[in-house]
């Protein structure tokens, strides 16, 4: 008979702790979703209720709702946060890709400095940066598109993307490209259909870095942008919800479609994050 397994205290003290990084992420998303299935009245009752007692989804109704008053309003802001957000995904990714290869692959004067250079904007808060990008971008007469914010969400981006693709990159052994160059494959072809394949999950978890950071992004959006029809989700629910009267309901149902995407994308996507940040860490 196979003896039980004796539990010890610090496994114990981890399956608490775990539990109880799991409540702290998960609740506030629970009391979000319970307030957006709720009227205005019980959304403001004492005590509150967790489970509503009369359910309504008028709110994502409302929102959703392309002829209604509100629904193309914040349509148009959720059109506006997946442009912004892709565009910025898709430029960081092309650029941080050959920039991580080079760091990781070639030997040049300076490469070390360069490489930590990049690092270095990391080490300051991001709004340190907000009054001259503002300037950069209002000389450049492109204050109130969309661009200024792309240009300014991929240069936030790409020092981690580039430090975490270097990471992978070193860790795929360059003998299967010298195999490759042997039999007759140029530089580029082999990085193609030999590296590029090899260093999917790294890529897929810079993507998933890049957009998580553009979509959330406030401070920058509220700054760049004045007109209405550019707004992205962000800065578009406070205008929207908060300056005049605050739907309860309607501003925690708009909160929870709003963090769909990002959650949906990265439970679908995980797998590869959890494999890119393990290789990219591990020194082979």
């Amino acid at each position: 008979m196979i003896a039980a397994r004796r539990i010890k205290p610090l496994d114990v003290l981890s399956v608490a702790w775990i539990v109880l990084l799991l409540l702290f992420a998960v609740v506030p998303m629970l009391w979000m979703l319970s307030t957006s299935l709720k009227g205005q009245f019980a959304a403001l009752q004492q005590p509150p209720e967790w489970i509503p007692s009369h359910p309504t989804l008028q709110s994502y109704i409302t929102l959703l709702s392309p002829t209604g008053e509100i629904g193309p309003v914040f349509l148009r802001y959720f059109l506006n946060s997946v442009i912004v957000s892709t565009a910025t995904t898709a430029l960081g990714v092309l650029i941080a890709v050959p920039a991580a290869y080079a760091f990781s692959r070639f030997q040049f004067p300076g490469r070390d400095i360069l490489f930590f250079a990049v690092l270095v904007r990391n080490m300051f808060p991001v709004v340190v940066f907000l009054i001259p990008l503002f300037i950069l971008m209002r000389t450049l007469h492109l204050v109130n598109t969309h661009a200024s914010l792309i240009l300014t969400y991929m240069t936030f981006g790409l020092p981690l993307s580039i430090w975490l693709l270097k990471g992978f990159y070193d860790n795929i052994p360059e003998e299967l490209e010298r195999a490759a160059r042997i039999d007759g494959a140029s530089r580029f072809k082999a990085f193609w259909l030999i590296i590029m394949p090899l260093s999917s999950p790294g890529i897929i978890a810079t993507a998933i870095y890049a957009f998580i950071g553009a979509w959330n992004e406030y401070v920058y959006a509220l700054t760049f942008l004045n007109s209405e029809s550019l707004l992205t989700l962000p800065v578009g629910l406070q205008h929207f919800f908060t300056e005049f009267a605050t739907n309860w309901p309607g501003l925690m149902a708009a909160a929870f479609i709003m963090s769909v995407p990002v959650v949906v994308m990265f439970m679908l996507l995980q797998r590869h994050f959890v494999r890119a940040l393990t290789e990219g860490a591990i020194k082979a």
